[in-house]
Parts: C-alpha cells; sequence; structure tokens
C-alpha cells in the first residue's frame, strides 16, 4: 500500500503482525527489505511496519533535490503512522534512518514509544564533517556517472561493511544486490540533499538533554565513525542505553540479526513494562569511588 507524505510524495509501506507497532526506517544502502529478519521475528507479537523512503522504489522518487532533507526524513516517518492510523511507535532506525529516528525524536516525542537508534553518526565527527560531507557529494556523483549496478559493488565493500561480507557471504550478496537495483537519481538526491546536509549530532546536543523518549543505541566495534557518536549519545540522552556489537560494522541488524532482534525485543519489553527509565542521579559520571 501507499501513503501520502505532506508535499504529495507517495512511499510504500508493508506491515505484519499485530500488537504494539514497531516503525522500521531503513538506512542509505537498504530499503524496506532490509528489515525483513526483525518483521519475522517481531511480528509474532508486534505490528510491524516497514517503508521504501522516498527516493527508493516502489515510493515516488521526486527530481528536485529541495524534495529531500533530514526535515523531511522525519516528516516521512509521521506521514507513515498517520496514514496507517498509529497514534504512537516504537521507532527503530538504522544509519540514516538512526538519524531519521532521532529527529523524530526530538520534533515529535509524543508519537514515539521509544527510539532504537543503530549505527548513527556518520559526518557528526568534528573532525571528518566536510570530509563527510565532500565524500556524500562524490558518491552521488558516482550513482550518476557509474550507476547503482557498478557503484554498488564498491559502495558495499567499504571499510564497515566488509564485516558483513566475512560473516555472511550470501547475506551480503543480496544486500549488494538490492543496492544495485536502486535508482541513480534517488540514491544520488539523497545523498546530496539528506546526508551532506545534515547537522551534527554535536550540534543537538541542547536538545538531546531534554529529550526524555527511552532511547536504546547501538553500534558495531569495526563501524569506527559511529562509535564515539554513540557514546555521546549515551551520555547526552536522558533515557538512553548503548550496546556495542563485537567484531561487527555498520550493517548490524542483518550482520548480527540475533543479537540485533533479542536486544530490541528486550529494550521493548523494558520499555512497555516501565522500567526503562532516566539514569539514576546517583551514578554521577564524574565518580570513580564513593568515600563520604
Amino acid at each position: 500500500m501507499f501513503v501520502t507524505a505532506r508535499d504529495g510524495t507517495r512511499l510504500h509501506v508493508e506491515e505484519a503482525g499485530e500488537g504494539t507497532p514497531i516503525l522500521f526506517i531503513h538506512e542509505f544502502g537498504g530499503d524496506h527489505r532490509s528489515w525483513e529478519p526483525q518483521v519475522r521475528f517481531l511480528s509474532r507479537r508486534h505490528r510491524c511496519v516497514v517503508y521504501a523512503a522516498r527516493g527508493y522504489a516502489p515510493s515516488d522518487i521526486p527530481t528536485d533535490i529541495d524534495s529531500y532533507s533530514q526535515a523531511i526524513a522525519a516528516e516521512d516517518a509521521l506521514a507513515v503512522l498517520d496514514g496507517l492510523g498509529i497514534d504512537k511507535a516504537h521507532v527503530v532506525g538504522l544509519s540514516m534512518g538512526a538519524f531519521a529516528t532521532l529527529h523524530f525524536g526530538l520534533r515529535f516525542p509524543e508519537r514515539a514509544l521509544s527510539l532504537t537508534v543503530a549505527g548513527a553518526g556518520y559526518g557528526s565527527e568534528k573532525a571528518f564533517e566536510e570530509h563527510f560531507r565532500d565524500l556524500s557529494r562524490q558518491v552521488a556523483a558516482n550513482f550518476e556517472t557509474q550507476g547503482s549496478e557498478v557503484f554498488s559493488r564498491i559502495y558495499a565493500s567499504g571499510a564497515s561493511r566488509v564485516q558483513f561480507q566475512n560473516k555472511d557471504p550470501r547475506g551480503w550478496e543480496e544486500f549488494a544486490n538490492r543496492l544495485a537495483s536502486h535508482s541513480n537519481v534517488g540514491s544520488a538526491l539523497t545523498m546530496r540533499g539528506v546526508q551532506a546536509r545534515r547537522p551534527s549530532l554535536y550540534d543537538l546536543e541542547d536538545e538531546f538533554r531534554r529529550m526524555m523518549v527511552p532511547t536504546l543505541v547501538m553500534a558495531g566495534d569495526e563501524d569506527d565513525h559511529c562509535l564515539q557518536p554513540g557514546i555521546f549519545l549515551k551520555r547526552t540522552i536522558p533515557a538512553s542505553g548503548l550496546s556495542v556489537f563485537p567484531k561487527t560494522g555498520h550493517t548490524l541488524n542483518l550482520e548480527e540479526p540475533q543479537l540485533f532482534n533479542t536486544l530490541l525485543s528486550e529494550f521493548v519489553a523494558q520499555v512497555e513494562a516501565g522500567r526503562w527509565t532516566p539514569r539514576d542521579p546517583r551514578a554521577i559520571a564524574s565518580e570513580i569511588m564513593r568515600t563520604d
């Protein structure tokens, strides 16, 4: 089915299961199909919703760069909930989808039961901020000049993707083949309009400190440019927890689906039981040992 975003863009939506809703938001290199291991597991107890972001078929692919931005990505997630008549949902995002999840929590906290933020951080580290923007524009150009079918093999072999390839060659091949089928136009405009222009997470520190939505942060220990941002989010968002996956790269939910599903389902259960609360004020970060 399709829902319609505020500007008229149609977004392809699929759902399975019944129960408390969980909305999944995919990464740049993936699409709505990337969440299949999670939907198959969690739809036994939850209403699981996935959608293809604008620029990803079968959703519409606008050709104007102003139709792509970080703010629009968060608004599209809200449009999906509204289109399905869902008042509140647990929101789960990976990478680009994790940024959208965080911005959803900042802008629409009353619609989020919880936030799961996996593999968030690219472009946020101040030392690499401008370098990331330059790389994003180069990646966009490569999709335009080489095409998805060719450039997908290069993109899928990045420093934080080879872990997936080494552990699960068939799963990685499926990921790379799906990326090869993506729209050249949609991929380039998403990279330019969303990735290259989004704010650093560090620039949102004051807003994160005020965000009280229960949040689970996940990162792979070999996803180097997400590790420090993950620790930053843990130290900044009041009701947050951090899980680091050993010997793992960027594609967390596909690379380690069982671990991802276990942690996510336990997190959701704790939130729904009212047990995922802000950090105990006695747990003072600067204290090493108490002496009086």
